[in-house]
């Protein structure tokens, strides 16, 4: 089961497809699962039950849930109710749900693997104890039944580990399920079957009861008080970041697999299942989440890495496909560099003269400034029309050089430049190293210092000033707006709080919990030494907090967002405390205590500071308790002012809003205690030189009027997870001797302007027998801006250049049935009615003529279609 908190959408959708298509392919039409088992996730995401919803399922169980929130549940008799899991989609994303009774374990007493007594029904032996064990049995199901509103309950037998000895566990329950049906003689009216969820779920709807629903999530959780498992929402940030960006190149490794039809000779399915499959593995509940021991992580990211080396090999044979002019000519090998953000790139240090290949995953023309790791300061960069290309050569900051990574790289600086790559297609760059003076002028940077008086980094849409005597960030303006704020971003961390876990009184932060010892957290420094490079790509702050915590502040030419790069670690740890550290955004906004957070990339959730829903909270940690996942972005609104400040991550990473005005987000942990939750060592991740863990990443700034801002979250989201790859090639060819050979543009899309500016190609593979597997999603919520907001038609008839689609099989979500065969159980909701029971009611059906297709908003559909070539 996947963990809930820390993945994005498309990653879930990935891994679930994955296990469907093994099941169908094994098992056919009767290995569908029709129930959501999410039995051990730390919390419970809206957006997880959405895409059951949509997947076909018919019910969800889960057994984490938090204490206070269980406490309600048990006097309300509401541990089952109907999700309501979209404001957008409404009774499409409706899902029954329950709670476990018991945690995922079995009933007290009855754990038969664990030590508890056995079944002693031979009245010839002296332990002989089946009436004994009988009446305690009946007990515990008539106190569970009591919060049940239906003659039915689900008692779970087994845990983790258990089942290693399956003949002491069924010959028990075999005989206790013998001995309490006997009783039905003496007029019990209890029943005991073995049974599944499916079966459970559909003798529950049979008895046609009306249930409360839900429309937030579970999020934050807690076990107990000053319990809060938020810490693992940002536990293992490399881990985090290697998760997203090795996403976003499997992606890109499905799309050009497709686009370039590679067939079944060049053994593309194979190469791509090893990143498919690491990349399901990593979703894990204790994968992702970071909540597992060292060594293992170490495997997970080694997993991980093979997958993406073999995606490489993919995209060279997609290229060597797609690029060439004549069957004649064959590609020089394109490599990668995923070492890039930490400056390393063998090929573009040591080489004089190179190409470079930029292909964009997304749907719509990408503006992309590129960042290449060079040696030396001087070069000449033309476009696929062998153009001159306006750059600039960055020195490296001095976080860069002090990396233990870098050690071996020759790079002085990185060449900055922006690329315009069309959509779903690929652009050339040709980069030659010069000597000439003038090119030297043109590409330098020029490098200040600055303190006294306050300084402004600006381009034709945002401005940023900062503080001469403290070196801190002062005011932010959107130029074209004419919106400024005051802000201040700092570095702080909350001091861990250490116990031996025995009660809440004494839980120790860890893994999965965060907990700080008080709620102040220490700024890293009061003042941060800055440095100023200005130039004709990017204009940055360089600012220095500390010799373990710094950032590079940048914006970008023609950018209408500011992009912040942080580079945290090793965190100190010579003084016994451990340490938790945030980025903080102080602003002069008022939120009145709202804040908003994306659920697993997608749908928007209103968050209330020292609030719940669905309960009267008791809020014992009023740090932790406040944090939420932040998969993508969090932002705050200012109503009075119509004013919005959205935060963009590129990991998860856990945050909130501890006070109007403000946004925070952990970007590093260093723990020096165990939770006792389960790791069974501290979060103390050593790094590459085993002084501490060194993590590096990045924020994007937006500023805007709240209406405004919508469109740019919503694209801006998507366009920062599809961002482009760039592969390499070492080659003494002219730029005019190149392009007489390969071709240096393309598009997969037919038209240049690609997809409606409210629809995400979240899907694109090739599927079985020569089919595609395509999928379109809204990105717009019901209630966003009123254009965006409309129904969005695409044509899928002439979306490609490769291929033409001829016919189309819609499928559920998880493409593992058509929809039209595809049906749920109907349930009654209060303040509802009842829900609708064909999934193909919710969709305007596809014209078999025509092959348009209807996009309401958030909704996402499914096809496996059938592809001529052009």
């Amino acid at each position: 089961m996947n963990d809930e908190a820390s993945t994005r959408y498309t990653s879930i959708i990935d891994q679930q497809t994955i296990g469907f298509r093994f099941l169908y392919d094994n098992f056919g039409d009767c290995g569908r699962p029709r129930i959501g088992w999410q039995i051990d996730p730390f919390g419970h995401s809206r957006e997880q039950a959405s895409l059951f919803a949509q997947f076909g399922f018919d019910g969800l169980f889960f057994a984490r849930l938090d204490y206070q929130d269980w406490n309600k549940r048990l006097q309300t008799k509401t541990l089952e109710q109907v999700w309501m899991a979209s404001g957008s989609l409404g009774d499409q994303a409706s899902l029954f749900t329950g709670v476990l009774y018991n945690g995922y374990g079995p009933p007290g007493g009855f754990c038969f693997e664990c030590g508890d007594t056995p079944i002693m029904d031979d009245s010839k032996l002296e332990n002989y104890n089946v009436d004994r064990r009988v009446d305690d049995f009946l007990r515990t199901v008539r106190d569970q039944a009591q919060y049940y509103t239906t003659e039915n309950i689900m008692l779970t037998m087994g845990s983790d580990f258990q089942y290693e000895n399956a003949r002491k566990n069924f010959k028990n329950m075999d005989k206790l399920i013998y001995h309490v049906n006997m009783r039905q003689m003496n007029g019990s009216t209890v029943n005991v079957l073995y049974s599944t969820p499916s079966c459970y779920v559909k003798a529950v709807n049979e008895a046609n009861k009306t249930y409360t629903s839900k429309e937030d999530d579970f999020f934050p959780y807690a076990h107990r008080d000053h319990s809060f498992w938020t810490g693992y929402f940002t536990s293992r940030p490399a881990l985090k970041g290697y998760e997203r960006s090795s996403d976003n190149f499997l992606q890109i490794c499905k799309q050009l697999d497709a686009l370039s039809m590679l067939t079944a000779g060049h053994g593309a399915r194979t190469k791509i299942d090893v990143l498919r499959k690491a990349m399901g593995i990593l979703q894990h509940h204790d994968g992702v989440s970071g909540t597992e021991k060292q060594h293992v992580a170490y495997d997970y990211a080694r997993m991980v890495a093979e997958g993406v080396a073999s995606c490489q090999e993919v995209l060279n044979m997609a290229y060597g496909k797609l690029l060439p002019l004549s069957s004649s000519m064959s590609l020089p090998v394109v490599q990668f560099c995923p070492l890039a953000n930490v400056s390393i790139c063998p090929v573009s240090e040591n080489s004089k003269q190179f190409v470079i290949l930029a292909y964009n995953p997304f749907g719509r023309e990408a503006r992309h400034h590129l960042r290449i790791p060079v040696s030396g300061n001087s070069f000449i960069v033309k476009d696929a029309h062998q153009m001159p290309v306006t750059v600039q050569v960055v020195p490296l900051p001095a976080s860069t050089l002090a990396l233990p990574e870098f050690e071996a790289s020759k790079a002085t600086g990185e060449l900055v430049f922006a690329a315009e790559i069309p959509p779903l297609g690929l652009t050339t760059f040709f980069v030659q190293a010069s000597t000439d003076i003038s090119d030297a002028q043109r590409s330098t940077s020029i490098v200040s210092d600055q303190s006294g008086s306050d300084f402004t980094i600006k381009n034709q849409y945002v401005s940023v000033t900062f503080d001469g005597d403290t070196g801190f960030m002062k005011s932010l303006t959107n130029v074209k707006s004419s919106l400024t704020i005051q802000l201040t971003n700092s570095w702080l961390y909350y001091r861990s709080f250490d116990g031996d876990n025995h009660d809440g009184e004494h839980q120790a932060s860890g893994a999965y919990i965060f907990r700080p010892n008080g709620t102040v957290a220490q700024p890293i420094s009061s003042k941060a030494t800055t440095s100023v490079v200005q130039g004709s790509a990017v204009q940055e702050v360089r600012q220095t907090f500390s010799d373990w915590a710094s950032q590079v502040v940048r914006v970008y030419d023609e950018s209408r967002h500011v992009e912040i790069e942080w580079t945290i670690g090793p965190v100190p740890v010579q003084d016994g405390i451990g340490k938790e550290v945030i980025s903080r955004f102080v602003t002069d906004l008022n939120n009145y205590k709202v804040f908003y957070t994306d659920s697993n990339g997608r749908e928007m959730l209103q968050r209330i500071r020292d609030y719940r829903p669905t309960w009267n909270l008791d809020q014992t940690e009023p740090v932790a308790g406040n944090y939420y996942p932040v998969n993508s972005k969090i932002f705050i609104q200012d109503v009075a002012k119509s004013r919005q400040l959205t935060v963009f991550t590129d990991r998860t990473q856990g945050g909130s809003s501890l006070a109007n005005g403000e946004i925070e987000l952990m970007a590093h942990r260093r723990v020096l205690h165990d939770d006792s939750l389960g790791v069974s060592e501290p979060l103390s991740e050593p790094g590459l030189d085993g002084r501490g863990l060194i993590i590096r990443g990045k924020y994007y700034l937006y500023l805007d009027s709240i209406a405004e801002s919508t469109p740019v979250h919503r694209e801006m989201a998507q366009r920062i997870y599809m961002a482009p790859s760039v592969g390499f090639i070492s080659t003494m060819m002219s730029p005019d001797a190149y392009s007489k050979n390969y071709k240096t543009s393309w598009s997969g899309l037919k038209e240049s302007i690609g997809l409606p500016a409210n629809v995400h190609l979240l899907t694109l593979e090739q599927w079985r027998s020569g089919k595609f597997l395509i999928r379109l999603e809204h990105i717009y919520e019901s209630h966003d801006k009123q254009n965006l907001s409309k129904v969005a038609n695409v044509s899928l008839e002439t979306l490609f250049t490769p291929f033409s689609i001829v016919s189309v099989d819609e499928q559920t979500l998880g493409a593992n049935q058509p929809l039209a065969h595809a049906t749920r159980l109907q349930w009654m909701v209060k303040g509802h009615g009842k829900t609708k029971k064909d999934l193909s009611s919710y969709v305007t059906p596809v014209d078999p003529k025509k092959l348009i297709v209807a996009l309401k908003p958030m909704q996402i559909r499914t096809f496996v279609v059938t592809v001529k070539v052009n």
